[in-house]
């Protein structure tokens, strides 16, 4: 099981990396957004005296997480269903599990890469600093969390594409959507209306992107909060919430073939 999970994961791996439009709309969209936002707004700072430039870097993280996992997830799910590919494995000793899992390692890898350069540009790029050592424990554990919840979530809704061509535009929809009421385009996250805040609440995104900025911001940077604290026991729960919701999607919704096969 092991042995085959892996061995697919370096089919995955090996797969995308021969596909250049996919690594470059992976890997430089969210970086080429930080830049833009970074150097538009880069000369400005809040009212608690960080930088705009290092808010967006700490809040883009969320974004390339969920663009990475949610996305490639679901799309990469929806074009091996479609071209037969799971049809065939299904008629191989490697059992779903093993699959699902050489997805995941994929994601897993593309998801630290692009986490890595967007930190990258921002210290390079927006001079922010890295943060203490205990941020980084508190890091990782969100990090984790967000990669599997995001991955599940993309496994569960790869199922409602019907044309693999369109994929990455259907699955793109909620995700620009979550950005903008998440706190990671729009940030403080309450110049929105009330009810957008509560909307953004239900979902992954807004507490993603809120501790990730636990992490890079100073701690006086919390005051822009919604009730200006970083709430990382709601994080943790949000985020287990989200990777359990998306484990039991997953085992409803997998199939082999679509509905019409």
């Amino acid at each position: 099981m092991i042995a085959m999970s892996l061995s697919r994961g370096h089919v995955e791996l090996l797969q995308f990396l021969r596909d250049r439009t996919a690594v470059v709309f992976t890997f430089f969209f969210p970086a080429l957004l930080l830049l833009l936002f970074g150097t538009i707004f880069g000369s400005e700072s809040t009212e608690t005296g960080v930088a705009v430039s290092r808010i967006f870097t700490a809040s883009m993280i969320a974004y390339g997480i969920l663009n990475t996992a949610f996305v490639t997830m679901g799309s990469g799910l929806a074009m091996d269903r479609e071209d037969g590919t799971l049809k065939r494995l299904r008629g191989t000793p490697m059992p779903a599990t093993a699959y699902l899992v050489g997805k995941g390692l994929l994601v897993f890898a593309l998801s630290v890469a692009e986490v890595a350069f967007l930190i990258l540009m921002g210290v390079v790029v927006f001079d922010m600093p890295l943060p203490p050592a205990d941020h980084w424990v508190t890091f990782v554990w969100i990090f984790v969390l967000s990669t599997v919840a995001c991955s599940l979530l993309g496994i569960a809704v790869s199922g409602l594409v019907k044309n693999a061509r369109n994929a990455g535009a259907i699955l793109n929809v909620p995700v620009v959507a979550l950005q903008f009421i998440s706190g990671v385009f729009i940030h403080p996250m309450t110049q929105l209306p009330e009810w957008l805040q509560n909307v953004a609440s239900i979902f992954p995104v807004r507490w993603m992107a809120q501790g990730f900025r636990y992490v890079f911001l100073p701690d006086e940077a919390k005051a822009q909060e919604i009730g200006g604290a970083w709430n990382l026991g709601t994080v943790a729960v949000v985020l287990g919430v989200w990777c359990v919701v998306g484990l039991v999607l997953c085992l409803v919704t997998f199939r082999w073939s679509g509905r019409d096969k």
